[in-house]
Order: C-alpha cells, then structure tokens, then sequence
C-alpha cells in the first residue's frame, strides 16, 4: 500500500523523518520496499500567469507565449500545446530546472529561431497521472507569482510503499497504519470522526434481502438523492493519486477515499439505473450467490460467465454487480447521476476469495475483503462517506435499510491469558547496555496499551506478592480480532515493538559436523551399486488406478486413474517399460526406491520397497556383435542382484518360488536373508508378456527395504572383521554326478560345504548337462572344491579324505550318482 506522509501526519503526530519511520516500520514487519520523495519531483517550478499569447512565426502548432513568474522581467516561452492561452496560471519550470521524470534539464534555447526562457509544464512532465492531452491549468485563481507549485499540486509529499503481511488486514488502510506508527513511536492519533448525519424519516421504496447471512453478515443501503456530480475537490483528488488511484468524480472519488482511509470497500450506483434494471420504483438488494450460466458485464467492460461461487448484488434478483470485487457496467455512476443507492457491506473472506478467483478478477476491495474487514467499524466508514457526500456531492439522505446478523458487539473482542514468565521464556533475555535483562511488567504494559489492547491483572496473584511473575487478562481490540488470536500472538507482537534487534543473539558454543543418518547412508550405497550394474532409477506416482481388494482408495480423488495407493512397484515399472518400448526408445533397464500400501483386517499399512526391472542388452555394445542385440538371460539377470549383495556383503539365499502369478512359475526365486523373506525376482509370465507386447527376456525384482536395511545394520556389516589369507598354494578337486532335477544347486553346496568345512575353502558349479547318455530326471553337475590351509601346504594324503568325505555325503544324502 502507498502511503502519503501529508496524509498520515494528520492522522498521527510523526517525529521521524521519512528514512528513520520506514526503516522503524520495516523492523516491525512492515517492509518499506520503496521511498518515493516527491518534493524532487518539481523541485523550480514555480507558479506563473500567461500574459500574451501569439502564434509563431515559423510553426502552426507552436505558441510564443510571454509569462510573468514574479520576477523582473516577463518570461519568453515557447508552448506546444493547444490548450495554452492568455490569463490563466501555470506550472512553469525556469531555466537550470531538472525533471527527473522526464530526465530533461530546462536550458535557454531556441524553438524555430525564436528564443524560449522556460517550459510551462504539464501533469505527465511532473511525474503525475492526468488524462488532459496538454499543458496544467491551476483553478485557484490570484496565485502568488513565482511560488512554489508543489504544495499545490501534491508534491510537497514523501510516499512509502509499504507492504503489509497477509495476518494484519488492518494495515491496508491509513487508520491502520497511524494506529501502527502510533505504537511504534508514541505518536498522538488524530483519527478522524465522522458527524452526524440526518436521514428522512421517510417510507421508502428500498429493501434489502440477504439469501446468505453468511457470506454477507450486514449490509446497509442509503439511498441519496439531488447529487450534483463534479470534479472533487483538489485535496481529495491529491491524496487519491498520492496512493496510486486516479481521480474520476466526487462520489467514486469518496468512495475510493473511504477505502484508503478505514480500509472498507464501498459502492454507489446510479438509483434510476437500479430501478430500470429492476424494472421498478420498488427496489429490493439482494445478496446471493449466481446460478450457472448467469453473466454480468463488469465495471471493466468485460461480460463475465458466472459460476455458483460468485456471490452477487441484485436488484430485484437481476445480478447488478460482483459482490466485494466489482460492480456492474450498467449500474455504474455517471455524469448525469442525480441519486445513488450507497453500499456498505461485510462479506466473508473465503466467498470473496473463491468468487474473485472463479471470475479471474481482483480488485482493491476484493483484496481487502479476502484479509477480513474490520467488522466494528462499518458503520463508522458508511457515516464518513455519507458526510463527504454530503458535503463535497451536496447529497441529501433520504432513506437507509440496514440488514445485519452479526454476533453482539460484546463478541468483537477477546480476551487473553498473559504470563510474564512465557514472554521471557520465548523471548530470552535483553540487551541492557553491558548487562542482560529481562523484559518486565511496565514493559509489556506499555507495548500493549499502545497496541489498543486493555490489561488487567490476574487476580490471585496481589500485586504485592514478588514470588509470583505476574499474569494479565489481555483485551483485544476489535480491529487487531483476526490475528491477536492465542499468548503467543500477544508475544509475537510484544517482541515486534519492542524491538527484534534489542534481544540477545546466541550462537551454540561449538558446532558440530553434519553427518548423514545410518539408513540414508546404506541407501545412497545401495543406488550407486545399482546404477554401477547399468540401472536407471525411475519414480513413479504413488497414486494409481482402483482394482484391487487391499488397495487402499482415496475419498477425494483428483482422477479416476490416481485414485489408490499402488500395493507395489513391479507393475509401475511394467507399464514403464511398456511405454519406453511403445516410444521407441528400447527396453528400459531400471530401479525405483519408494512406499508401498495395503490393507488388512488390523488396518492399513506402508512399508518401503526396493524393485527394478531388466530386459535390455547389458553387453558391451552393439558394435561387438554386428548390431545384433542378444537378450539377457536368467542367471545374467540373477547376476546383477548377487553382483550387488556381494558388494554389500550379504548372503542371500535363493528358493524356488509360485506365489506372484505375473512371474513364470519355473523361472522365479524368493529370496531369504537369515531366515527372513527379502523379496522376489523373477522373469515375467509369457501371458502378461504377450498382452503388453514385451521381450521374451524381461526380469524383475522387488526387495523389502527395512529388512534389508536392518541386515546391513548388524555390527559384523557395519564394521567387517579382517579375515586372514593363506600363503600356501591350494589344491583343487573337480567333481561330477548325475543328480535329480529337483535337488537345487544351493542344496548340494550347503551339503559340501558342510562336510568338507575343515579345509575346503570355496565350491563352485562350473557345469551343468542334460540330454543323451542322462537318466531321465536327472542332470549332470559339475562342481569344483578348492582345498587350503593357513598354516602349510596340503598333501594328497590330507586332501584325500575330506574328498572322500564330501563324496559319501552327497550319495548318503542325494543318493547322487558319482561320475568321478
């Protein structure tokens, strides 16, 4: 908001100079974004009387005009404009003047070889909004000769751009911000106060009918008639322009006036353009909200489409203006207006904010009335604006209807427990010269005092009584109702007056280096070992379409499509993979790390999983295999999850596995980790394959991410133990066997290992065969024990036995069929 220090001074007595009150107001919460220093504006220009005007010789649309500015001899000034002519008076910039706001220094010059001493100046060259196409024409008539034009034209003013947190609704007025300065430095409040005004007693034709008390909880109409529209007067006109609003006529200008000045919105209309509208003499306001397909043609020419969440004023149920945001074109005040219907309403915040936001328009009123409207002091702004009217328009009141539902005035405050204690509990302590302090009870008095708020002490605790911190019984002021709500707005506004840069600043003695959290560690390991095996990391939305029994739906979906929790991620990474190859982009080779959510009879329930998807050519490049891509198999897929288990030291255990009906019953593992299910990885189905026209070879997996994380959280992981290595040369032994098919491979090398655990050091498949010269059910395995010692070199005749060992075990137990 801008805010006119002429203005303002009369309203609160100011002792700071423009630098020092908005450097005061910025620290209070209330930035000052700009200083705007008017009286640089004009600074020689000085009154003048145009004495003699003549044509040039050498131009049409040029004028010699000779101008008396109180000096000795008569100016010579060359004029551009059309309306310039003899006797009247005129801003005048002599020679050696700067307009900043034309960036022009005046300088003796000559215009068609005829010499000009000056420039008389219009509003625009002054820094002023005016709609006249020409040069200013002062109205005040036997202006003294040569004085300075700035306190007649405004400019004798410092503006401050003030802007005002969205809490504090009252500081968009002047009333508001005085009340502010006057707490901030002591100032005396001049707020002014309206008279009394008369209104016939006289039956009139104007009613109200408010359809929705709560979106417009009073409403009061005054009809006035014999207004005589005209220019305002030039202190209105000045303080209207100093905030940025131009001039129009005296009614919108009060109007406009009463905005600014109490921060309440008001609205006039044309009294013969309701009733023609209405289509009666018998005029009925009405307050509702529209019905689909209504329209109405705003103040801007616009034909607006309303919607049910635009709140409208009606004549006779005909809309006539878009309530607290804009009125109607056709109900507008004109130059012919002789009698008005005045509007002095409440609207509720929310209903303004949704309405202004449906019709895509804001407004200065809409705005104000989205904060909230002081409700206290509707009618004091409704009677200023009716006396200026009054007096500036000579309106005679002729009849008022006032609609209001408002709670008891006793309701319009609060009041609020305060303790001392609290204060300086929040606060911490202050600066007292050398020493520290603490804020004390005088102190808070004042602050809110000056605030308007009323203390009373707590009465159990006697004033004499020094043990106790003292406690107050705070009341609020209607104006300050919306944001002094609970004690810690009491203090927030204790430490905003009384200064933030008074308190104590304390730093902690030393600081300590950030460390990242054990779990988010592990997991940035476990995305650099996944991206370092060729995955992407994806992320999908949480949000996915409705189906199945456990998912859990959502009561207010933005779509149909994102309306359930997903339960997993494998069949995001389907469909991603799907699309991926439908793009043309290939097969997709990725991982995603996210919550997962069901439901069950205890309640819902989220977990985070880990989950990936491979189906793409992880070879070295297709330069290698004549641009022939060859697809991943099963063990290679299985690879670069043991790849990563290994990395992160972890033994996973790997079994056959049915239950997931998208994976290929024969080609899917769970995995266990220390007796406990990890997850699953497995190769799609080739039905679910074939129905989203996906490669043969697609894999996917999906881990438990706690029970991961609190494996790798186990202190042999979290600090690994050195494990000594031999010196000595091992021996190796290659053994073969036929083996039934549904013996897996992990339950011979559990049987190995076991039996020769004394010195065999490592086992490892090498071959498998199945085909002609192979029993039936049965394949041929091949495996190769490494044997080793730390201390010696083995001998034939150590290794021997523990061969043997491992050989009776495997028929004792298998019942294999030994080929060697």
């Amino acid at each position: 908001m801008r805010i006119s220090l002429n203005w303002l001074r009369e309203l609160v007595e100011i002792k700071l100079n423009p630098e020092e009150l908005a450097e005061t107001l910025t620290m209070a919460g209330f930035e000052v974004e700009e200083i705007e220093d008017r009286c640089t504006w004009a600074n020689g220009v000085v009154v003048g009387k145009v004495l003699e005007r003549q044509p040039h010789p050498n131009a049409d649309k040029l004028s010699v005009c000779q101008v008396d500015i109180g000096a000795d001899e008569t100016l010579n000034i060359v004029c551009g404009a059309a309306n310039v002519k003899a006797d009247i008076y005129v801003p005048v910039a002599t020679t050696g003047t700067y307009l900043p706001n034309i960036d022009l220094k005046i300088k003796p010059a000559k215009l068609r070889g005829v010499a000009s001493q000056g420039m008389i100046c219009s509003l625009k060259e002054l820094g002023l909004p005016t709609d006249v196409d020409g040069i200013h024409i002062f109205t005040q008539e036997n202006l003294p000769l040569g004085s300075d034009v700035r306190p007649l034209l405004g400019l004798d003013d410092v503006i401050l751009d003030l802007t005002a947190t969205a809490n504090r609704a009252d500081a968009l007025s002047m009333v508001g911000v005085a009340r502010e300065v006057a707490a901030l430095t002591g100032g005396k409040l001049s707020i002014p106060e309206p008279g009394e005004i008369s209104i016939a007693k006289n039956a009139g034709n104007l009613a109200l009918k408010i359809a929705d008390t709560q979106a417009c909880p009073a409403y009061i109409g005054t009809v006035i008639e014999q207004v005589k529209i005209a220019p305002s007067p030039e202190w209105l006109q000045q303080r209207l322009r100093s905030a940025g609003v131009r001039p129009i006529s005296n009614v919108v200008d009060i109007t406009n006036y009463v905005l600014l000045e109490w921060g309440q919105p008001l609205h006039a209309f044309d009294l013969s353009r309701l009733q023609s509208v209405a289509g009666s003499e018998n005029l009925t306001i009405g307050v509702r909200f529209a019905t689909a397909g209504e329209s109405l043609k705003t103040l801007d020419g616009q034909t607006r489409t309303l919607s049910t969440q635009n709140l409208l004023i009606t004549a006779n149920d005909r809309p006539v203006a878009l309530a607290g945001v804009m009125g109607g074109q056709e109900t507008e005040v004109h130059e012919g207006t002789q009698s008005l219907v005045l509007e002095a309403a409440l609207f509720d915040s929310v209903a303004i904010r949704r309405s202004s936001r449906s019709a895509g328009l804001r407004s200065e009123a809409s705005g104000r009335y989205e904060r909230g409207v002081n409700r206290a002091e509707l009618e004091i702004a409704n009677r200023r604006a009716l006396c200026l009217i009054s007096e500036l328009a000579s309106g005679i009141l002729i009849h008022q209807e006032i609609a209001d539902t408002r709670p008891h005035p006793s309701t319009w405050s609060r009041s609020i427990a305060l303790r001392l204690d609290r204060v300086n509990q929040i606060l911490g302590p202050i600066e007292l010269g050398e020493d520290t302090g603490e804020l004390q009870e005088q102190d808070v008095e004042r602050i809110l005092t000056a605030l308007g708020c009323q203390l009373t002490p707590s009465a159990d605790v006697p004033e004499q009584d020094t043990t106790h911190q003292r406690t107050w019984s705070v009341s609020v002021p209607p104006y300050r109702y919306r944001d002094l709500e609970r004690e810690i707005d009491l203090i927030e506004e204790i430490a905003r007056l009384y200064g933030y840069n008074k308190f104590c600043d304390t730093l902690p003695e030393k600081a300590e280096a950030g460390y990242l959290p054990l779990d988010e560690e592990l997991i940035r390991k476990l995305r650099a070992f996944l991206r370092a095996e060729g995955l992407t990391e994806l992320i999908h939305y949480s949000l996915v379409k409705p189906g199945e029994d456990r998912k859990i739906v959502l009561s207010n979906p933005l779509f149909v499509e994102y309306s359930a929790l997903r339960t997993d991620l494998i069949s995001g990474l389907i469909d991603a993979f799907q699309y991926n190859l439908e793009q043309g982009n290939g097969a997709l080779n990725g991982f995603e790390i996210g919550q997962i959510f069901w439901r069950e009879e205890d309640g819902l329930q989220e977990t985070e999983a880990l989950a990936g998807i491979v189906g793409g050519d992880i070879s070295v490049g297709k330069w290698s295999k004549s641009g022939r891509e060859e697809p991943i198999t099963w063990f290679e897929a299985k690879g670069i999850l043991e790849s990563v288990f290994r990395q992160l030291s972890l033994q996973i255990e790997f079994q056959p596995d049915r239950q997931d009906d998208r994976l290929h019953p024969g080609r899917t593992a769970s995995l266990w980790i220390r007796g406990n299910r990890l997850g699953i990885f497995g190769q799609l189905h080739p039905q679910l394959r074939r129905e989203k026209g996906l490669p043969d070879s697609v894999y996917v997996f999906q881990l438990d991410l706690d029970v991961l994380l609190d494996s790798l959280e186990q202190d042999e992981m979290l600090v690994p133990t050195f494990q000594p290595y031999s010196t000595y040369p091992a021996s190796d032994r290659d053994i073969a066997f036929f083996a039934p098919v549904k013996i897996s491979v992990v339950e011979i090398q559990k049987v190995i290992s076991k039996a020769g655990k004394d010195l065999l050091e490592s086992v490892e498949l090498f071959d498998e065969y199945r085909g002609e010269n192979v029993p039936q059910g049965q394949r041929s395995l091949a495996f190769r024990l490494v044997y080793r010692a730390s201390d010696r070199t083995l001998t034939e005749a150590e290794v021997e036995p523990v061969h043997n060992k491992v050989r009776e075990a495997l028929v004792e137990k298998f019942g294999v069929n030994l080929r060697s």
